[in-house]
């Protein structure tokens, strides 16, 4: 069974991915309590934590039931990554895990996310530094390289291994890709099948099925799946993924009662973390998954998306459920 550091982690673990603006404490919650195995925050950029931007120290929010946790930072200077470390630490998280891999272009073009891999040596000399840093362990998510030309991922987690990383998730496109095309996950199973690599390697990008997790498992043999867009909205995605790996079945879709009770529970925690506004607004894009294969749904949609006082999004939760609670769809 995979360990990152000290962490005893279960045969083939589901981790919840590091998304901007997505994996907040209340998303966390959710997916948790639906069988995510570890959960990331979304990633915190090291200039704004060492200036104290409000944004980015609320993200540093991490809780009890959500452990094992691990806090993402992006960067490229590394007097700034290392006081960011120290910053990330007092808020206790299991680990730090650093993004090289987000491929927008206002981080790239600062040279930090998936810019970094424009720089090898930089990359793993910023890792290795962040190492000796802390006591935590220190984790890296990274694309498969800039672009076509430029996949080296096989001899790159290598050297991030060599430098004291303690697992690496690799998402199977380039950069150049952004999230066009189709993932490729086998110069991930390259990493995993090079035998000097021991550290777990976990697979990111287009799992968004049962059976793709079960193909990352068993065809490309990766010690885990990082899941991320297929759990915006559905955090019932990592108890299905579950289920079918225990029983070869499809588990039933998530009642109209379930979906509007996440729903409400979702814009609830929200509202208690980032007030009225933010929480209304933020909440807003995970509603077209909760309630997808409904149909004619896109008034109540227009309503959820569209209305500003939380008790109207209430309000249509209510009618959603009034209207469509005796039936069952499909996620």
């Amino acid at each position: 069974m995979p360990k990152i550091g000290d962490i005893q982690l279960p045969d083939f673990p589901l981790l919840l991915a590091p998304m901007e603006d997505v994996s907040d404490p209340p998303f966390r919650a959710l997916c948790k309590e639906q069988g995510a195995d570890v959960v990331y925050t979304e990633f915190i950029s090291s200039e704004g934590l060492i200036r104290d931007a409000a944004k980015s120290v609320m993200k540093l929010d991490i809780y009890e039931k959500e452990r094992p946790v691990g806090i993402q930072i992006f960067g490229a200077n590394l007097d700034s990554m290392l006081r960011s470390v120290e910053i990330v630490e007092a808020s206790k998280p299991d680990i730090i895990d650093i993004n090289f891999g987000c491929p927008v272009k206002k981080v790239v073009s600062k040279g930090a996310g998936a810019g970094i891999l424009k720089d090898i040596d930089l990359m793993v000399s910023l890792t290795k530094a962040m190492v000796e840093h802390t006591k935590l362990p220190v984790t890296v998510k990274t694309r498969l390289g800039w672009d076509e030309n430029s996949i080296k991922i096989v001899e790159v987690a290598e050297r991030l291994q060599d430098v004291g990383c303690k697992s690496i998730a690799i998402h199977g496109r380039t950069r150049a890709q952004m999230y066009k095309g189709n993932a490729d996950w086998k110069p991930i199973a390259e990493v995993k099948n090079n035998p000097r690599m021991h550290i777990p390697v976990f697979g990111n990008g287009d799992i968004d099925s049962p059976e793709a997790a079960m193909k990352m498992r068993d065809e490309y043999g990766l010690d885990g799946a990082m899941i991320g867009r297929a759990s915006i909205g559905n955090p019932w995605f990592f108890r299905q993924v579950k289920h079918f790996f225990e029983t070869g079945t499809h588990l039933t879709p998530p009642t109209m009662e379930e979906r509007v009770n996440a729903a409400k529970r979702h814009l609830q925690m929200s509202i208690d973390w980032k007030g009225e506004i933010l929480g209304v607004f933020e909440t807003r894009r995970h509603y077209t998954n909760y309630f997808k294969g409904i149909p004619n749904f896109k008034p109540y949609r227009m309503k959820m998306v569209t209305s500003d006082a939380s008790e109207d999004v209430f309000a249509a939760f209510e009618e959603v459920l009034e209207k469509f609670g005796d039936h069952q769809f499909s996620l």
